[in-house]
């Protein structure tokens, strides 16, 4: 499977995508990731699960977007 996932950080949220989520969000609330280093502490708030890579890449990609933040907004009330 692949999961892309959200991060609550202390200044925002942080979208990403992997195949192995636990390892993954450890390596991140370890401070391993240097997208997110500076922005402990972090708190896994959502995930979605694919079968398909490509489809988790573009679904990641989608989020990152303006109308996908907008969708984040407006069904999980961030």
């Amino acid at each position: 499977m692949f999961y892309v996932y959200s991060l609550k950080c202390k200044n925002g949220y942080y979208i990403g995508c992997t195949s192995d989520l636990k390892e993954r969000v450890g390596r991140h609330q370890k401070g391993l990731v240097p997208a997110t280093t500076k922005r402990l502490p972090l708190e896994l708030v959502a995930y979605f699960a694919f079968k398909d890579k490509y489809i988790a890449f573009n679904f990641e990609k989608y989020l990152k977007s303006g109308s996908g933040r907008a969708f984040i907004k407006y069904h999980f009330k961030i």
